[in-house]
């Protein structure tokens, strides 16, 4: 996770001292480029793992701190949130059987989490996002009690300047608010690390951008937010907009995102990256600094370079750049894929670091520089489609030939992936072991976004959302320990979701956001018509910033029908001189035995469902009766 001891900045001396050395590390690592100080002729591979803990009712578990305590191990570190964990796997040199060991040490590092896991009532889920994750799960109470994540969410929230705004639009549309970055705690991913020779950045660098877009199509994993159907891989536009430290200008500027696939091909050198970010994105944290880099250098030390490394890990490309210190004391550089969701299983999350190390080894050996046959724009505008229409998504590739993205991998990267790694010198049945996963994923299409979606389609209107989606997070948890890849797994069936009981414990998990709204000065009648129209008692009032000021219920129109004579009033009746306003209200992370007990007391029929002053949802005394028929059903049966 990088430096801890870190701070968000409020004084400009420090922000001067800081930059002071930013700006010497950049020229102690061109001191290291010029004099051959980083090293070359080696190639290896390693990986982050990123995961959600999930309670015995498959909703977030957040025991992280819990869990590492129990596991006691260098590999397991945390993350932003509570309920996600990671492990580091080891280095290993690239060739020979290293893909396999990575599958078995993978394996076994998980296996040590679900032990360590299952003392502390959890188990580890592999997801790219969580589909039982609730934005009320999103609160600072939930953020792992690091100083480098509040100093994070303090500096970036204060650049924002407000609340992070959400816009996401696929099947269904997402547009919400959070006040802090924890937003980003939706995503977890399985992020592999590639070493680079220095003298070779530009042309391996580029050659791992122009393999995202088809990789990503083959690989997404992400279809689903807040029960809401959106991108194939949401994480990318999620976490986008998550730490989007912009500001909305009155003027047509353009402004960089701190989350981006970049701007255009590397030229010559690792530096143009790193002089880019401190250009275009102001340093937002700080640490204690005493080494002077060119110092180290002159009496013959290879420097930490602490200042660009946490600048660096403020920036989110998803072929992000990294300078690291070797166990033999060897500096390195590393090219760094963020862009790989978490899951299906490890088989799959194996196959995928096959398929995007096979492209980008076979684009380098057959193709050099693919900068010189391919435009930037398309390479990024490949990497978007991808991730919102996943394998069905359209390529552009060498010539600005345009293919579907499964006959593209069909028929020319699963085979470049091929010859990549045996150039590569990978072992020939590992190598036809995980393409083949890869192979046959994308021949029938399932890949582990469209699991997700089939399963949940599948389902239809069977139960309330919030067990639907126990049931998808439940089936993936067992399928993961099976051994089969995704592709191969049987679709989620609503039973598996563990009964009716773990999806009625707050009001957020069935209330009603669905909502048929009203203003205050809009007319009576209107509400009148709404009512008949939508067979509904009650219809909620509310400002232009969505606040909640009133109700206005079928009784109390009745009520007026014997008092309103339409021949004595100046114009129609607005809704506010019947609604009822300030109406009793519940939040969405109240317990249902609350809201429940709320209605009894005052003898509502209804309880509109507030957030923040803001109205988010509704629960009736129709579906609690819908909810005791179930009940009654299942018991009679019985």
């Amino acid at each position: 996770m990088g430096e801890q001891n870190v701070r968000s900045k409020t004084e400009v001396a420090e922000l001067r001292h800081f930059l002071k050395h930013l700006l010497r590390d950049v020229r102690a690592m061109e001191r290291m480029l010029e004099e051959g100080l980083i090293e070359s002729g080696a190639r290896r591979i390693g990986a982050e793992q990123e995961l959600f803990l999930v309670d015995d009712t498959w909703r977030p578990a957040p025991l992280a701190v819990e869990v590492l305590e129990e596991l006691g191990d260098r590999h397991f570190t945390p993350e932003l949130a509570l309920f996600n964990l990671e492990f580091n796997l080891d280095p290993l040199p690239f060739g020979g059987s290293c893909l396999g060991l990575m599958e078995s040490q993978l394996s076994e590092l998980l296996d040590r989490a679900r032990e360590a896991a299952a003392r502390r009532g959890a188990r580890p889920v592999l997801t790219g996002i969580l589909p039982t994750l609730t934005k009320s799960e999103l609160g600072l109470e939930n953020m792992t009690p690091n100083p480098r994540y509040f100093a994070l969410n303090d500096a970036m929230t204060r650049l924002r300047g407000g609340d992070y705004e959400f816009q996401i639009h696929g099947i269904d549309e997402l547009a919400f608010r959070h006040d802090s970055i924890m937003v980003e705690a939706c995503n977890t991913s399985f992020q592999v690390h590639f070493q680079v020779d220095p003298d070779r950045f530009a042309p391996m660098y580029n050659a791992a951008q122009a393999a995202a877009g088809p990789t990503l199509a083959a690989v997404a994993n992400s279809p689903l937010l807040f029960g809401k159907r959106l991108w194939q891989e949401t994480r990318v536009a999620l976490f986008q907009q998550s730490i989007d430290t912009r500001r909305s200008a009155p003027h047509l500027r353009e402004q960089a995102p701190r989350v981006s696939f970049g701007r255009q091909w590397v030229r010559s050198s690792v530096l143009e990256i790193f002089r880019e970010d401190i250009a275009r994105f102001r340093a937002i944290l700080s640490t204690a600094i005493e080494e002077n880099p060119l110092h180290a250098l002159d009496q013959g030390r290879i420097p930490d370079l602490a200042a660009l490394r946490l600048h660096n890990s403020t920036v989110y490309r998803w072929n992000r750049v990294c300078y690291g210190i070797g166990e033999d004391g060897a500096a390195h550089l590393r090219i760094e894929n963020r862009a790989l969701p978490s899951g299906p299983t490890v088989q799959d999350e194996v196959a995928n670091a096959a398929l995007w190390f096979g492209l980008v080894s076979g684009l380098l050996a057959e193709h050099g520089d693919i900068a010189t046959q391919m435009r930037f724009e398309d390479v990024q505008t490949n990497f978007f489609a991808a991730a919102q229409h996943g394998i069905n998504s359209q390529q552009v590739w060498i010539g600005g030939e345009v293919y579907p993205a499964r006959e593209l991998l069909l028929d020319q990267l699963i085979p470049l992936a091929r010859r990549g790694l045996e150039a590569s010198g990978i072992d020939a049945g590992d190598a036809d072991r995980y393409l083949g996963i890869v192979r046959e994923r994308v021949e029938s299409g399932r890949t582990g976004a469209q699991w997700l979606l089939s399963s949940y389609a599948g389902m239809g209107a069977k139960g309330p959302q919030a067990e639907r989606l126990c049931a998808l997070t439940a089936a993936m948890a067992a399928r993961q320990e099976t051994g089969l890849p995704g592709h191969r797994w049987e679709l989620a069936r609503l039973e598996e979701a563990g009964g009716w009981k773990h999806n009625f414990l707050k009001v957020e998990q069935y209330m009603k956001t669905d909502l048929i709204t009203v203003s205050e000065d809009e007319p009576v009648e209107l509400v009148a018509q709404l009512m008949e129209w939508n067979r509904v008692r009650h219809v909620l009032v509310e400002d232009e910033a969505n606040r909640l000021v009133g109700i206005v219920t079928r009784r109390s129109l009745l009520a007026l029908v014997g008092t309103y004579n339409p021949d004595e009033t100046d114009g129609p009746l607005p809704i506010r001189e019947v609604m009822q306003p300030n109406p009793i209200t519940v939040s969405p992370e109240a317990p249902t035995l609350e809201a429940i007990e709320t209605m009894r007391r005052h003898r509502i029929s209804c309880l509109p469902v507030v957030k923040n002053g803001h109205l988010v949802g509704i629960v009736t005394e129709d579906q609690y009766m819908e909810i005791a028929g179930r009940l009654l059903e299942e018991a009679l049966r019985r």
